[in-house]
């Protein structure tokens, strides 16, 4: 045994590669991963990305037009081979959104339906769903049906039903979505607890940026159909390579051509950094290095601009500020200092920020 009680021969030595391509709608789905284990990997992306449609493919629920999955030495789908295990073939455990839990059917009977689609006999499923449901916590709980379960339980529960069946692949679409705020930091402190006993490979579709840094070790972002990057929270967060990821990851991003000191953005307008490289670059400036000001400053700031306060919103104890212009910035300022400069009345401001402050690497 290991973990929390999980079998070691219930794991397949391996990873899940997976070349994905698919066409739903409008959505055109071209990647390609290669997911480790034990490893949680959070999937991020806009809406209409591909996240779910992923997912879908990978559980046997949507059809490749091309493409090769396989998790450890087995193949699950080779379009090229003619092979395509269905769903119930799949050693994959899913929690979806909504936890899909029969309303019919009690907690530990939920729990026990994987098994028995399995060809678990009854009274082996049932006992075996029971273990799980001590497991999660919800052992008193087994003869509830869902509605009698809180949002937290349910959550719990359909985890249970998705780990029953040992699977060597467990695929989670925004599991915490349905809870409300107050429920959610608790489900997520167990939610990483028990991902953390996991062996196998774990897949986290999400939107929330908190959620994906505190469950996931590493971080695949979907842009239109396409993985645009990937790396440790760390990695992605010091240089991210599209807009979608700096609003995530919340800093300023600019793409532009760098000549010599300075950064030319798409307005034609310029940001001045020492030893901006040549080329296709991006330029990043982190909002806490941005000062506004309601006349234009004096000093030595390299970088000074006009331009008009649109918008304020609070982030724990700072103030995040939106200017917009012909290089539309946040700037992240203290509750005193939107006070004094009367932003919360919008108007003109004029922005600074030092030239040191401005990071730029190649695009």
């Amino acid at each position: 045994m290991v973990g929390d009680g999980w079998v070691t021969g219930a794991v397949t030595a391996g990873r899940l590669h997976a070349t994905v391509a698919l066409t739903r709608g409008e959505l055109d789905l071209d990647i390609t991963l290669d997911l480790p284990l034990g490893a949680t990997v959070a999937l991020l992306g806009p809406n209409g990305a591909g996240k779910t449609t992923l997912l879908r493919a990978l559980a046997g629920l949507q059809p490749l037009r091309a493409g090769r999955v396989t998790l450890g030495h087995q193949v699950l789908e080779d379009t090229a081979a003619g092979v395509r295990l269905g769903p119930e073939e799949r050693p994959i455990g899913v929690l979806f959104q909504d936890y899909l839990l029969f309303p019919h059917l009690s907690a530990l009977e939920n729990v026990a339906f994987g098994l028995r689609c399995r060809g678990v006999p009854k009274a082996d499923a049932r006992r075996r769903a029971q273990a799980w449901l001590d497991r999660v916590g919800l052992g008193d709980r087994a003869g509830d049906r869902p509605e009698a379960l809180s949002g937290g339980q349910q959550q719990r529960v359909a985890l249970a039903r998705a780990l029953a069946t040992d699977p060597h692949l467990l695929l989670l679409d925004e599991p915490l979505s349905a809870l409300d705020a107050s429920t959610r930091v608790e489900v997520r402190r167990e939610l990483r607890r028990h991902l953390a006993s996991f062996p196998g490979v774990r897949l986290l579709v999400t939107h929330d940026p908190l959620e994906a840094m505190v469950l996931s070790d590493e971080l695949v972002v979907l842009e239109h159909g396409r993985v645009v990057q990937a790396g440790t929270p760390a990695e992605v967060s010091a240089r991210p390579r599209s807009r979608y990821v700096a609003e995530l990851v919340g800093v300023n991003l600019y793409r532009g051509d760098g000549a010599g000191d300075r950064v030319v953005v798409a307005s034609g307008a310029s940001l001045q950094a020492p030893g901006a490289v040549a080329g296709d670059v991006f330029a990043l400036v982190h909002p806490r290095a941005v000062s506004l000001h309601r006349r234009q400053p004096e000093g030595t700031p390299r970088n000074v601009w006009k331009g008009v306060a649109e918008s304020l919103d609070q982030e724990g104890e700072r103030i995040r500020v939106r200017v917009g212009g012909d290089i539309p910035i946040v700037a992240e300022v203290s509750p005193a200092a939107v006070a004094e400069l009367g932003l919360a009345d919008g108007g003109e401001v004029w922005v600074s920020v030092k030239a040191a402050e401005v990071q730029v690497y190649p695009a």
